[in-house]
């Protein structure tokens, strides 16, 4: 997705991971804070040096992934 600037994945962060802007925060992290109740607020407040839309974007980023359709090209079809 062209329009998520601020999700990064570069082998040097974070063993390629999607990150939040290149720093060593993944977006499985914040999802998994969002999943275990946490609120965007609280998450901001554990890591200052994130922003509301990166929390945002982190979360349209699994979205995204989620929908993704694997397809089996062994099969022929």
């Amino acid at each position: 997705m062209d329009e998520l600037t601020r999700i990064t994945r570069d082998p040097a962060v974070m063993g390629g991971k999607p990150c939040i802007r290149g720093l060593r925060v993944t977006v499985g992290m914040i999802v998994g804070q969002i999943a275990a109740g946490r609120t965007i607020d609280q998450i901001l407040a554990d890591y200052p040096y994130i922003q509301r839309e990166d929390v945002i974007d982190a979360l349209r980023y699994a979205a995204w992934r989620a929908e993704e359709r694997e397809i089996d090209l062994t099969t022929g079809r």
